[in-house]
């Protein structure tokens, strides 16, 4: 039976030893030219090749990683109907089960499409962890060559060899790198896990089978992978390190674009809209308020008018009042005061007058006639 299990799962590792090792080697001799022969810049060069060979495994499973979000929304919304059969059939397990079945089926939802893609990455982790370790013993496997399993084996990143693990160190960085990658490891896988849970399910699925799943996955997947952490190499730690950083971004943008309907990241999406919606009504108002000038008349010159006009304010020649004509300021009179002669009175001893108007000399007097004195009446 051990015999049968071993040759299935030889038949499945073999073509993954050429796949990931090609793909290995391929970006190590890109950035060989870039880096070098030494030790150190193949360790760089191994370790950015182990970064790539990560990134291209994680583009080919984006379709699988679609399917687990179709999947794990379709769960999460089946929450409330899952829970209405658990009181109908709870007293019995086996209807519960066909009925549960059936509506999985109807809706068509796999309840273990979320675990495709960790099932999918396990025979590479697999693959790419056989391969450096019988890398660091001499023996290559794939498309890989002696020389680039013995430059595999030899390559130091920060003063710790990639081929080496946290139990059996040849240098104390060997150690302090390795526990580094398992710390990182450990709290990205329980940052993803805890981002899925608390931003994109609804409160009805935070209750039930699914919701026990998803607690159970939370705690219990960076225990093992913490344990499990310290007998895989450094290489094997950096891939899965990297695994996670891309899943936790990855998740990160499907929950902000394309969250599930009554999750808090629904919410918070909608009040994005609502802003940026908002925001856009306040611009096109703006830019489509009119200022209306009020518009200033033409400068009329003034007509040319004669001195006679202008000193009398007359109309001009043509009957038609000017429109700038001023009108003509009354200057008002002065009055001057009367002066008063005073009146000459003529000394007792004077000549009357005869009737010429002479004196008793016969000369004629100059100036105003004097009048006479009167003689009071009887």
């Amino acid at each position: 039976m051990i015999d049968f299990f071993t040759s299935i799962g030889s038949a499945i590792i073999t073509p993954l030893y050429y796949v990931t090792s090609y793909i290995l080697t391929s970006f190590h001799t890109m950035f060989t030219s870039a880096f070098g022969q030494s030790p150190a810049a193949q360790g760089w060069s191994w370790g950015l090749s182990i970064i790539c060979l990560t990134i291209v495994i994680r583009i080919l499973l984006i379709p699988l990683f679609v399917k687990q979000i179709k999947s794990s929304r379709n769960m999460q919304l089946l929450q409330p109907k899952v829970k209405a059969l658990q009181k109908k059939y709870g007293h019995d397990r086996e209807k519960l089960a066909q009925e549960t079945m059936a509506l999985y089926k109807e809706t068509g939802t796999n309840p273990f499409a979320s675990c495709l893609p960790i099932l999918l990455q396990m025979p590479i982790f697999l693959a790419l962890f056989r391969l450096i370790d019988q890398a660091s013993k001499g023996h290559p496997k794939g498309v890989m060559t002696e020389a680039q399993a013995e430059q595999l084996r030899s390559a130091t990143l920060f003063g710790a060899k990639i081929s080496e693990r946290f139990i059996d160190p040849s240098t104390v960085n060997t150690q302090i790198l390795a526990l580094i990658l398992v710390l990182a490891m450990t709290a990205t896988t329980f940052l993803t896990q805890r981002q899925l849970m608390s931003k994109n399910m609804p409160a009805d699925a935070m209750s039930g089978p699914y919701a026990q799943q998803q607690k159970m996955l939370l705690y219990v997947l960076p225990v093992v992978f913490a344990v499990g952490g310290v007998a895989f190499p450094i290489g094997v730690l950096l891939y899965w390190t990297t695994s996670n950083l891309w899943t936790m971004g990855q998740q990160f943008y499907v929950i902000r674009n394309n969250p599930a309907p009554g999750t808090p990241a629904m919410k918070a999406k909608e009040d994005r809209d609502a802003r940026r919606h908002k925001g856009k009504a306040a611009d096109s108002d703006s830019g489509d308020t009119v200022v209306e000038e009020t518009p200033v008349p033409p400068r009329q010159q003034p007509k040319k008018k004669s001195r006679s006009e202008r000193r009398q304010g007359q109309q001009p020649a043509g009957g038609q009042p000017s429109q700038n004509a001023q009108p003509k300021k009354v200057q008002p009179k002065k009055v001057q005061p009367k002066k008063v002669q005073p009146k000459k009175v003529q000394p007792k001893n004077a000549q009357p007058k005869n009737a010429q108007g002479k004196n008793a000399q016969g000369k004629k007097r100059t100036g105003k006639k004097q009048p006479g004195r009167q003689q009071p009446k009887k």
